[in-house]
């Protein structure tokens, strides 16, 4: 009776957490890059009532032990770094990267301070910097600096799909500048989410630093840079409302569950008078 009530307590807190993460993902249906998250059970270990005993055969048969669980536990919460949808938005400083990787950003235009995002709503700022919202660099293709488009020397721009940097002069002259950096990580669910669309590179995720796996669009399983258009998020509202509704009758289950037991142990106690 006890037993239950705790299992139904731990219950409730795993529903708990999976509508906080649905709640997170519904939040950020329109956040740009971002990756929908999900939790997952696992049962605790059971109690052993009475363990099983061996068959003689001829004489007598096995028995099967008796164990009680004791409740469940969240096993984990994944990001699920499937494609967001592509929104085309002709801005030419908007990137989507078609496949597999991640941008490089950095706060200080060095690997120290750099971050992973598939956000590509990138600007040039002031200086002629290729800057995220936040004002982080986007670094390049060999994660040895920032990207810089000269104002004073280029006039225009343009980015190709292998993430070179394309520049025009006053002149009409075309030649490229620097090429976009774009990392591929073996193990994209261990990334660590950071804020801004941000991850950050874990050994769990990748043993490599963020020089090693970061080289240009299009190598050895990277997805192409597709200029003028965004990623957005991967949430499937549907899929979270379902699992909303999976939840709430969860957390309404367990909850019974409790309440029942009480009713029981308010019997006992009565069996005094």
């Amino acid at each position: 009776m006890i037993r239950s009530m705790y299992s139904g307590v731990s219950g409730m807190r795993g529903f708990q957490t999976k509508l906080d993460v649905i709640g997170n993902n519904i939040a950020n249906v329109n956040t740009t890059g971002f990756k929908a998250g999900r939790v997952m059970f696992q049962d605790i270990l059971s109690q052993t009532v009475a363990g099983g005993t061996t068959p003689d055969p001829g004489v007598v048969g096995g028995v099967n032990p008796r164990q009680i669980g004791l409740g469940v536990t969240v096993a984990a919460i994944d990001t699920v770094h499937t494609p967001g949808s592509a929104q085309t938005t002709n801005v030419p400083t908007d990137l989507r990267i078609d496949g597999d990787g991640f941008f490089v950003v950095s706060a200080d235009g060095t690997d120290a301070t750099a971050y992973l995002t598939r956000a590509g709503n990138f600007t040039v700022d002031a200086e002629g910097y290729l800057v995220n919202s936040d004002g982080l660099f986007v670094m390049n293709a060999g994660a040895g600096g920032p990207i810089f488009i000269d104002p004073a020397t280029y006039v225009s721009f343009s980015i190709e799909k292998d993430g070179t940097v394309m520049g025009t002069d006053v002149d009409g002259v075309t030649a490229p500048i620097d090429q976009i950096g774009v990392a591929k990580v073996r193990n994209p669910s261990g990334l660590e989410k950071a804020g801004g669309s941000l991850y950050k590179l874990t050994t769990y995720a990748d043993p490599e630093d963020i020089a090693t796996i970061t080289t240009f669009a299009g190598d050895a399983g990277r997805g192409d840079i597709i200029a003028g258009q965004l990623e957005m998020s991967n949430v499937d509202l549907t899929n979270e409302f379902t699992e909303m509704i999976v939840a709430q009758r969860g957390f309404q289950a367990n909850s019974r569950i409790i309440t029942t037991s009480d009713s029981i142990l308010e019997e006992v106690v009565n069996l005094k008078r």
